[in-house]
């Protein structure tokens, strides 16, 4: 049984928690996703925003790209059909099986390895774009720490493209009808929101930050940010995704999209 909380995590307890719940739901959030998802497109968001027409990244013919927490590596797999040099890494071993089951499904594949945001296995000045669609950064307890490696290993002016859960949504339940139109917790309350198995080990876990503090961790990390993209709902989209939805959607925004670049 798995009992949701909301207590303080470590880097290293939350970093469990999140191998644990990712090598555990690979398949599930594959079949569960996949079909919006594609095997080879990019897509930011619930929304739908996709890279091929909102080209957030720019030109990537040519660049060095890394993507951060790249589950199935769609996202690195598209990048890569438009003459991109990516590479890509997540916590989860089984989330790249599955990357390896899209690799061999369409004919592309991409070079992956095991890896936490927070200690990058790349050297310093490598990359000319990173980016994360939903990966890696809602998941880290220090996200300074994980925003300080990603520019590490970007080149000077190189640009960082992420999505993250709208830190709107952290006031409202997970729940996308009209019946979770309000606000139920504090905007300011920073406690991660934490699910425990039977025996109290984490066992998922995932971090809020305020639209300050993303923009304080991002230019304390050598950051300047230069947009935040805020998705509208699209008309005649119809998908629900945990509390992602066109009830909810229409009234606020639940995805944030950061553009920033390294100074």
């Amino acid at each position: 049984m798995v009992e949701p909380r909301r207590v303080e995590l470590t880097e290293a307890q939350t970093s469990r928690a999140s191998r644990t719940y990712w090598d555990s739901a690979a398949e599930e959030y594959l079949s569960e996703h996949g079909e919006f998802l594609g095997d080879d497109r990019f897509v930011w968001c619930p929304e739908g925003v996709d890279e091929e027409t909102a080209q957030l990244l720019g030109p990537v013919r040519g660049k060095r790209i890394l993507e951060v927490g790249c589950g199935g590596a769609q996202c690195s797999r598209w990048l890569a059909g438009q003459g991109a040099d990516v590479v890509a890494f997540d916590i989860s071993v089984e989330q790249l099986r599955v990357a390896r089951q899209l690799d061999q499904r369409t004919g592309t594949a991409v070079r992956t390895v095991a890896a936490d945001v927070t200690a990058l296995p790349y050297r310093d000045v490598t990359f000319d774009i990173v980016c994360s669609a939903f990966g890696a950064l809602p998941f880290v307890a220090e996200a300074e720490t994980a925003l300080r490696e990603i520019a590490r290993t970007l080149k000077p002016g190189g640009l960082l493209v992420f999505s993250v859960t709208h830190p709107i949504r952290w006031t409202m339940p997970d729940d996308p009808t009209p019946a979770g139109l309000h606000i139920t917790h504090s905007y300011f309350d920073r406690t991660p929101y934490v699910e425990v198995d039977g025996a109290g080990t984490p066992i998922y876990a995932e971090h809020h930050r305020t639209t300050g503090d993303w923009i304080r961790a991002l230019t304390g990390a050598g950051f300047v940010v230069d947009d935040l993209l805020e998705p509208e709902w699209p008309a005649g989209h119809d998908l629900v995704w945990g509390g992602w939805g066109p009830d909810r959607g229409r009234l606020v925004p639940g995805t944030a999209i950061w553009s920033a670049h390294k100074r």
